[in-house]
């Protein structure tokens, strides 16, 4: 049975009321208690600070706003989610819906590490107020948007942020828990999937039908930065109480800004992160703009763009490797298979994954005829499933105590789900099916989301925890970006042509207006020549993106049994009045 624990050993402060004197003791016996603490950097230092002197109570109410800022996460992106297709369609580029998703996944990815530095430099708090004030911008770019560049931007705003948030907060939980029952916390802070899945379809048919996405954006972005609030003023709080008990004791001369500037510059690899997003951007873009070029593939600036993006990549391999004072990217760390497989298994995995997912609700509405609301329930079996299995695959590692063998039994489901979709995601096949597929997903999700950062945790210091989540998540980000611009490619160069060629003469007119809109593809009913000619064609497309997505199961395979299959360490990773 987990139980709350104060991991520093006999001398830990078991409540926030320790005297002055004693807490002053305390603090200048921690600053010098070991070589490993010595080289903690000072988010760390402030987070086990506070966890040393706030009491229970309040760690508890930490635990209780976190939840409910993830909650309120999630039924905003299955909100999102199920909108996404009509906002583009407004727009008349239902097409470029992957579009604008490529470029906000690849810079929300690309900056995670940056953030993983900026927690651990500066504090988990200051991190997340910025990455908060991130997604409530770009929430409100969203919400205002009349074009489909105005809402790709703000989108990519909102995606650091929301990325942003989700990441400190998991890097908070693994503060606030011992490692052995950090699990059992991660898979009960997924749960609020359960009640976003079955609300976020419904509140979405609901704005679609009676407001605008414009209302629906507005009012997420009040509540999140109601409830996001409370949770800063916590830390801030507790962390003046820490440095006025001298449990917290920072030494810092104050630099020029000229040269803090530069510090920071050289500390958060600015050339390495911007070389890394600008080689990626540019290279996959391409895949999803050459059908719209005047030219196709030879078009002089789709050509410009994919050297430009290799040449980008090219220089920052070489700038890490030589250049950076301050490398990005952690190369050390990779040296472990296990953290090597973890990565890379997010990179394949999203891969897979987005280049058959990404176009699937519009596939639900179109072929299967299906409101908003069951779309969306449709879709979500999947995170039903991982979120119901997760608690208990998070409490069977508590006990198990390793994690290799945990992660090589999502593999079967993995590979059942996947490729399971050729065959029954084509018109006429019952819905069921695909249920039944995404559980498949699902219960391989529930295995990998609990087992790969346990993986990763285990493998480090409670300094380093951070960097390897930043790093795992930065993977899982390049793999999602790559999936879309799969999706993006297969979508934009052959379904307007199936369209066409399924259309009858007398409509072979409409194939670009019906290419465009959602809207325009459910306005017959099924049964009528123009709906079942474009049914015909999602059908053809659909088939072709799935076969994509089973090429990379072989490499998912490989990542997940490269792990090293050790135990979990015993070990106290995090300090304080933890759980």
């Amino acid at each position: 049975m987990a139980v709350l624990s104060s991991t520093e050993g006999d001398n830990a402060p078991r409540t926030a009321t320790l005297s002055d004197k004693n807490a002053a003791a305390l603090g200048a016996q921690e600053v010098n208690e070991s070589d490993s603490e010595s080289i903690m950097q000072d988010g760390v230092r402030q987070v086990e600070a506070v966890t040393k002197v706030w009491p229970k109570s309040i760690m508890f109410t930490v635990f209780v706003l976190l939840y409910l800022v993830e909650f309120t996460l999630f039924l905003f992106g299955y909100v999102t989610s199920n909108l996404e297709a009509y906002i583009t369609s407004s727009f008349k580029q239902h097409g470029l819906l992957a579009l604008t998703r490529i470029v906000a996944t690849i810079v929300a990815g690309g900056v995670k590490l940056a953030i993983a530095k900026y927690i651990n430099i500066r504090g988990r708090c200051e991190g997340f107020i910025v990455m908060t004030t991130f997604l409530v911008c770009g929430i409100i770019i969203k919400a205002l948007s009349k074009s489909i560049s105005t809402y790709a931007a703000g989108n990519t705003i909102y995606s650091i942020g929301s990325s942003g948030v989700f990441y400190i907060i998991q890097v908070v939980l693994a503060d606030m828990t011992t490692l052995p029952n950090r699990m059992i916390v991660f898979g009960i802070w997924m749960s609020p999937r359960i009640a976003a899945t079955f609300g976020g379809p419904q509140i979405a048919e609901l704005y679609n039908k009676t407001s605008s996405f414009g209302w629906a954006f507005g009012t997420f972005a009040i509540v999140i930065s109601a409830l996001a609030l409370p949770v800063a003023a916590i830390f801030i709080y507790y962390e003046r109480k820490a440095r006025k008990l001298a449990v917290l004791v920072t030494d810092k001369e104050k630099k020029p800004l000229a040269q803090s500037i530069k510090h920071y510059l050289v500390e958060f690899d600015v050339v390495g992160t911007v070389l890394l997003i600008l080689g990626l951007c540019l290279f996959v873009l391409p895949t999803n703009l050459a059908k719209m070029a005047p030219q196709g593939w030879s078009t002089p600036y789709i050509i410009v763009m994919m050297v430009l993006g290799i040449i980008c990549f090219a220089s920052f391999v070489v700038w890490e490797r030589f250049g950076a004072t301050v490398p990005f990217f952690p190369f050390a760390k990779m040296k472990d298979r296990t953290i090597l497989g973890a990565c890379l298994l997010d990179l394949f995995l999203f891969m897979s994954v987005f280049s058959w997912d990404t176009y699937y609700f519009s596939y639900l509405v179109v072929v299967h005829d299906l409101s908003i609301a069951m779309a969306g329930y449709t879709l979500n079996a999947y995170s039903i499933t991982s979120t119901i299995m997760a608690p208990f695959v998070g409490l069977g590692l508590r006990y198990y105590g390793r994690y290799y063998w945990v992660a090589v039994a999502g593999l079967p489901f993995c590979i059942l789900g996947t490729t399971l979709l050729i065959h029954f995601r084509q018109p006429g096949m019952h819905v069921a099916y695909i249920v039944m597929c995404q559980v498949f997903h699902g219960i391989g999700g529930g295995f990998w989301c609990m087992a790969a950062p346990l993986a990763l945790m285990s493998s480090v210091s409670h300094q380093d925890v951070a960097a390897v989540i930043a790093l795992k998540s930065m993977f899982g980000s390049i793999g999602s970006a790559l999936g879309f611009a799969i999706a993006g490619a297969l979508w934009t160069n052959n379904l307007p042509d199936e369209i066409k060629k399924a259309l009858p003469d007398e409509a072979k007119s409409q194939a670009a207006a019906l290419y465009a809109s959602i809207t325009a593809q459910t306005e017959h009913p099924l049964g009528h020549a123009i709906r079942d000619a474009v049914v015909k064609a999602y059908g053809i497309v659909q088939r072709r993106m799935v076969i994509a997505g089973c090429v990379f199961l072989p490499f998912i395979v490989a990542c997940v049994v490269m792990w090293h299959n050790r135990p979990v360490p015993k070990k106290a990773q995090t300090k304080g009045n933890v759980f």
